[in-house]
């Protein structure tokens, strides 16, 4: 079945979204400096933190995030709701500057899954599934377009194909064995990919909070944009799945590419 102008319209707006400025791009606007360029300068030891705190946070949070809801009632997103929650615990953990990244990561991460997965229910996924629910997990691996991670255009499907089958293999491995502790190997192989591409966005709200003069405000607007900026991420990813379940893969990947540009 080809796509209607409706559709089509669709995924016109999700290329958008999934075209929209990285995290770094948003958050430079308040934190006053350009994140990006002294992302680099960050020391091996902080970097390393950074990664740890993200990899623990994702596999403590999706199971978390999904058991607040039921996964089959049909409803709009509440996306204000989310927000105002992330910048609540962004508030609390801007206070204490890097310090407080430990504490308050893992519950804006479990924040951040329920908001992507209250999506994903709004655009006819199934959360009763470890694919739908692993999917929620690859949003966090989406940057949106920067110069250091470009998801625009075939970038968008070689992320998808980049953990397609680390979300194939743990979707079996759950789909066998039920709810299992991330110390599996496939989902500590799947965690790690995520968490790698989602330690570089925590490594700039991180640095923007760590700005003199930013403090708990700064730091409850930095969270606001950080889940917006996933949230958008999250909404473009599944109207595209949506899409791709009506008229199959290929036909709206080629949709996509079709798209005129902006």
């Amino acid at each position: 079945m080809p796509l209607s102008e409706s559709d089509l319209q669709e995924l016109a707006r999700a290329r958008h979204l999934l075209e929209h400025p990285g995290i770094a791009a948003r958050i430079a606007g308040i934190a006053g400096k350009p994140i990006e360029r002294t992302l680099a300068a960050l020391p091996d030891r902080v970097s390393s933190m950074i990664d740890e705190i993200a990899r623990r946070s994702i596999s403590k949070a999706l199971d978390v995030a999904v058991k607040t809801m039921d996964p089959t009632r049909p409803a709009a997103a509440a996306d204000w709701w989310h927000k105002l929650a992330a910048g609540a615990s962004g508030a609390a953990g801007g206070a204490f500057g890097m310090a407080g990244l430990a504490v308050e990561l893992p519950i804006s991460t479990t924040i951040m899954l329920r908001s992507i997965a209250d999506i994903a229910r709004s655009q006819g996924e199934d959360l009763k599934t470890p694919e739908s629910r692993l999917e929620c997990l690859h949003v966090l691996a989406l940057g949106g377009s920067s110069k250091a991670d470009d998801a625009t255009d075939a970038g968008y499907f070689a992320s998808r194909a980049a953990l397609a089958q680390a979300i194939a293999s743990a979707s079996q491995y759950l789909a066998q064995h039920g709810t299992a502790k991330g110390s599996a190997p496939v989902l500590v192989r799947l965690i790690s990919e995520v968490a790698s591409r989602f330690s570089i966005a925590v490594s700039e709200k991180a640095l923007a909070q760590a700005v003199p003069m930013i403090g708990a405000i700064g730091g409850g607007a930095i969270n606001a944009l950080f889940i917006d900026h996933f949230q958008d991420m999250g909404r473009g990813h599944f109207t595209v799945r949506r899409l791709e379940r009506a008229h199959g893969t290929e036909a709206v990947r080629e949709a996509y590419l079709a798209l005129p540009r902006r």
